[in-house]
């Protein structure tokens, strides 16, 4: 079955279809399975009437009733336009562009609404999640780690909130990386209001999504699905800072569920911005201090960039370096050098500075040793 297949229903074609078992309510990703076994497609489960719904496994009279009654209160003819004016697309399972890893949890969401693109790269994405109430720490770790690993293509998801997320997508953006967005409301709403332009940002270069249909407001409900997503379709998750009860929490969860790898960064011990982390590291986490401990279980789909050239023929030219790196590369020489010694003797901003260590490390030309100094390779 695929969504451009065949019309059998008047004025209901399989794609419109899904959409409107979307807008119903009570009918999430299991049961929809269930009919769907029992039907063979979706535009079948619109015909049938609420006697057929319910010799399906699951679907009680309520949600029978509610499915067979669907043209009385979908409007799904204003969803259609709502999704047109919008400019968004809508994604089903069976699209290409559908996220791989997400077809793979139990209840993979029935739609997808879009606003930007994924590509093909995405299916090795990582998440970054964390708390709305953080530390400077947590912000500055979630930026670095964000950037890196936009630098180094990997695409970075998290949730679109306030906290860790937000500096998290900043990061990636910061570094000219992709980053995609999964929200807890409509595609439509901009939750935390302040983030109108970091979404606008994000959909230019990446994907802002969610499963929730125009005008889904956000509640307690509607967070724990996005996380499940925000795990669903990434191959790892790296928690920032969260507390015992973090939203952070049920999305390293879900991924341990779904057997996806988990990294928690160690904090105070004193905070219970680190109480979260802590717990995670405790029942099997590992232990977070820098992409060191993260891209090396991925080297299979993230092969190091700066592996030592083989000699002959077919040996990849050597890396390109910036004018700034280049700088900094020079400052460090052969001795250790703190940071600010390299900002004195390179001649840069040290925001400067700091990025172009970033990449060095990452290119691991350079290594930080304790107390923020830095030595080649």
């Amino acid at each position: 079955m695929r969504c451009g297949s065949a019309c059998y229903f008047p004025g209901v074609e399989p794609r419109h279809a899904y959409i409107a078992l979307n807008l119903i309510e009570h009918l999430g990703p299991v049961r929809l399975r269930q009919l769907l076994n029992f039907f063979g497609d979706p535009v079948s489960i619109l015909r049938a009437d609420a006697e057929q719904l319910q010799q399906v496994h699951g679907i009680g009279p309520d949600v029978a009733q509610s499915i067979a009654d669907w043209e009385s209160t979908v409007d799904l003819p204003g969803e259609l336009r709502r999704i047109e004016e919008y400019g968004c697309r809508v994604l089903c399972m069976e699209d290409e562009e559908y996220p791989p890893l997400l077809r793979e949890i139990y209840d993979p969401p029935i739609v997808l609404y879009v606003k930007g693109s994924l590509k093909p790269g995405d299916r090795n994405a990582l998440a970054i999640v964390g708390s709305r109430q953080t530390t400077a720490y947590g912000n500055e770790i979630a930026r670095r780690f964000a950037y890196q690993l936009a630098y180094t293509g990997v695409t970075v998801v998290s949730g679109g909130a306030r906290g860790i997320d937000t500096s998290a997508h900043q990061g990636a953006l910061a570094a000219g990386g992709r980053t995609v967005a999964v929200l807890g409301t409509g595609i439509n709403l901009v939750f935390p209001p302040e983030n109108r332009d970091l979404f606008e940002r994000i959909a230019a270069t990446g994907a802002v999504m969610t499963q929730f249909p125009f005008n889904r407001p956000a509640d307690k409900q509607s967070f724990p699905i996005r996380n499940r997503i925000v795990a669903g379709m990434t191959i790892g998750t790296i928690v920032v800072e969260a507390n015992l009860t973090s939203g952070a929490m049920i999305t390293a969860n879900f991924a341990t569920d779904y057997g996806r790898l988990v990294f928690a960064v160690p904090g105070r011990i004193d905070s219970p911005r680190s109480k979260g982390c802590h717990d995670l590291i405790k029942k099997g986490a590992k232990l977070c201090e820098g992409l060191d401990d993260v891209l090396p279980e991925f080297e299979y789909l993230f092969p190091p960039p700066n592996r030592t050239p083989s000699s002959g023929a077919g040996a990849p030219p050597p890396l390109a370096l910036s004018e700034s790196e280049e700088a900094v590369l020079a400052a460090i020489g052969t001795e250790e050098r703190e940071a600010d010694e390299v900002v004195r003797d390179s001649g840069l901003p040290a925001s400067a500075v700091n990025v172009a260590l970033f990449s060095l490390e990452l290119k691991r030309l350079i290594r930080q040793l304790p107390g923020r100094r830095f030595v080649r390779g």
